[in-house]
């Protein structure tokens, strides 16, 4: 007799429904659903730095910025993938009655130890899929680096910006995005190391 593991797949449809009234944030990969880590503040200030930064700039144009509430929706040959990214902005919008977004531009994930390897493996790969995506941002916690994956003619190139003074060009959208406006606020001390 075989012992095969049998999974429980959600369907996106209850996954959508059950998102809206759940008091936690879940991301969704082929009917697999994966509750969320919660962070720490220098996590959330440096998301919404850049949400307050990039709201400000884009007011008034077609562009809009996003916060970790608003997942992006991927579709796979396959399956269908929903993750919340900590920020990412839309030229062109879903319908406002949507809970997600399916055509981002920039997207921007602040990194974790408990986070980095599925936003610098997984996630990565998965947006990188989506034809709207021009920019991919990697922002580090522990020191003001960013590492940024910009789509060119023969793919993703791979570029760092490093320091306060630094600036991040996004003329994708029409704007830049100084470093020190991320990191307002942030003193630098690294995370506590893991525990087994």
């Amino acid at each position: 007799m075989s012992a095969a593991l049998k999974w429980n797949l959600v369907s996106v449809e209850d996954y959508l429904e059950s998102e809206l009234s759940s008091p936690k944030k879940h991301e969704y990969v082929g009917g697999v659903v994966y509750a969320m880590a919660g962070a720490r503040n220098s996590h959330n200030y440096i998301k919404d730095n850049v949400q307050g930064s990039l709201h400000t700039r884009l007011r008034g144009h077609r562009c809009r910025v996003h916060g970790s509430d608003t997942k992006v929706r991927i579709h796979f040959p396959t399956h269908v993938r929903f993750y919340y990214p900590d920020d990412h902005v839309v030229c062109e919008a879903n319908p406002l009655s949507d809970s997600f977004q399916d055509n981002p531009v920039v997207i921007f994930e602040v990194l974790s130890r408990k986070t980095r390897r599925i936003d610098e493996g997984e996630k990565k790969d998965a947006y990188q899929t989506m034809p709207s995506l021009k920019v991919y941002v990697l922002v580090d916690q522990d020191v003001p680096a960013l590492l940024v994956f910009r789509r060119t003619a023969t793919g993703f190139a791979r570029e760092i910006y490093e320091g306060l003074d630094a600036i991040l060009p996004l003329s994708e959208i029409g704007t830049e995005l100084p470093l020190v406006e991320i990191y307002d606020g942030i003193e630098f001390i690294p995370e506590p190391e893991l525990e087994d």
